[in-house]
């Protein structure tokens, strides 16, 4: 009799604890689900459709609900004057978070870690790296990154995310060493590539496991960069670049008033700004070929723009791209701005309470996510009229306050938005005006599916694959994503 009651006493505790899992007795929280005990709904989040996933619930719960992902008791929101609140207005009370593993990988000291003086101070020294002033020279260098590259790429069959993302980490190179070519330079791509490969790793610091090895070359890296950091203190040669700007240089060599920053905040700092330069550039060039293919129209269009510079550059002597080049490229940037909103490949940030803060009627407890999101704001018909349909002309006219956020918003945003944009036009320019885009017979009936961060991806082995061949050779080149 006694066992009986000791099980049918566990299956009770069990079944409140499930209980109060799935429904807080707060009445203050918001309505929404927290799904499975420890799962919460993160298996769902991660195997749907992410429009479908926020859409559902916001129309079940509105603009602000519950749910539970990755570990955490979350409160999401999805209108433009909630994001604002989080991110602009008390953002004070919402600080940035990161899983752990990721802090300690890219380094505690790295901006998006913090809020307050340190961040405002770290904010103020890197933005000045991105200023038009400071990025304006990178457009020769950009390009000789383009035209390297593209040849590379001849009679070869290709994984175009990764190649993007071989483009985009050439550049954030750029972005934090200027073109000084120091010997430690090479070094530090190679354990940067090692150190990346943890990244999504599960945090078990086991020998063997990507996170170990992540964590090694982690430790390298700092010592690579702690080396050069010295070598150009030494020297009073601060070289370009974010490094230059975080060793009291003015990003073009020379010396002005010492930022003070330690060798250890610099290292963070280089180290997470390379990690922010790569995945979202390389997700957007990647959606903008899928776009431009999938639109013939478009694409013409697209084409008669970029020839029409191209050719003035053949008339000057075949000049280089200028700066002054990229500004007059209007629709380009717009198809920009339209595969930001569609693809949205920030689907949404993670912010945590600082302190039980009341919310538009509701009670978000202190250590609570929150995350704004992104995805639903820019695909809500009431702000982009048919939103599932890729239409630049969209943004002839700017978008309503708070209503388009890829690069988020506030103190947080990202400070190298324009450098993105800037390489993004780089690359385009040459791919259109050099290339034709065809797809191949074999993946005509394939299809493009989303992760929930926007990455296009690749589903069993359903693959796209698009042709680009050479206006001149007509070599044919080959991309999947």
């Amino acid at each position: 009799m006694l066992p009986l009651l000791l099980l049918f006493g566990l299956l009770l505790l069990l079944l409140l604890l499930c209980l109060q899992w799935r429904h807080p007795n707060h009445h203050l929280l918001p309505p929404g689900s927290m799904g499975w005990p420890y799962i919460g709904e993160t298996f769902k989040l991660y195997t749907q459709n992410p429009n479908s996933f926020f859409s559902i619930r916001q129309k079940r719960y509105g603009d602000v609900f519950k749910t539970h992902i990755l570990g955490c008791p979350c409160v999401m929101i999805s209108s433009p004057e909630a994001a604002r609140v989080v991110l602009v207005s008390k953002a004070h009370l919402f600080k940035p978070t990161y899983p752990p593993s990721k802090e300690k990988m890219i380094g505690p000291q790295a901006l998006f870690f913090h809020q307050g003086p340190y961040h405002s101070r770290l904010k103020k020294l890197i933005q000045a790296s991105f200023l038009p002033s400071a990025i304006k020279p990178s457009v020769s260098q950009i390009e000789n990154i383009v035209l390297r590259l593209l040849p590379s790429w001849d009679n070869s069959q290709i994984n175009t995310l990764q190649q993007m993302k071989r483009f985009a980490f050439d550049v954030a190179m750029i972005s934090a060493f200027g073109d000084q070519q120091d010997l430690e330079i090479e070094r530090i791509k190679h354990l940067y590539q090692c150190l990346e490969k943890g990244y999504n790793s599960m945090p078990l610091d086991l020998p063997g496991t990507p996170f170990r090895k992540a964590m090694k070359a982690r430790k390298l890296l700092s010592e690579t960069l702690g080396k050069l950091i010295e070598k150009r203190q030494r020297s009073n040669e601060y070289g370009g670049g974010l490094l230059a700007v975080l060793l009291g240089g003015d990003g073009d060599g020379d010396k002005v008033e010492k930022n003070k920053l330690s060798n250890s905040q610099i290292a963070d700092n280089i180290i997470g700004v390379i990690f922010a330069a790569q995945d979202t550039t390389a997700s957007v060039l990647t959606w903008i070929l899928k776009y431009l293919h999938d639109d013939h129209h478009l694409l013409e269009a697209v084409k008669k723009e970029q020839d029409a510079i191209f050719e003035e550059r053949v008339r000057e002597g075949g000049r280089g791209l200028t700066w002054d080049d990229t500004r007059r490229m209007a629709l380009t940037s717009r198809v920009i701005q339209e595969t930001l909103r569609t693809a949205s490949v920030l689907s949404f940030t993670f912010r945590e309470a600082v302190e039980e803060v009341e919310f538009e009627g509701y009670l978000i407890p202190r250590g609570w996510k929150v995350l704004p999101l992104f995805r639903t704001i820019h695909h809500s018909a009431h702000f982009f009229p048919h939103p599932e349909k890729f239409d630049p002309s969209r943004f002839e006219v700017s978008p309503r306050p708070n209503t388009y956020m890829p690069f988020g918003n506030g103190v947080h945003s990202c400070p190298g938005s324009e450098m993105a944009k800037l390489e993004i036009l780089i690359l385009l320019h040459h791919l259109i005006t050099g290339y034709r885009i065809a797809v191949a017979e074999a993946a005509a009936t394939n299809f493009w599916i989303y992760h929930s961060h926007g990455q296009p991806a690749s589903y069993l082995e359903m693959i796209e694959h698009l042709i680009l061949q050479n206006s001149e050779s007509i070599s044919t080149q080959s991309y999947r994503a």
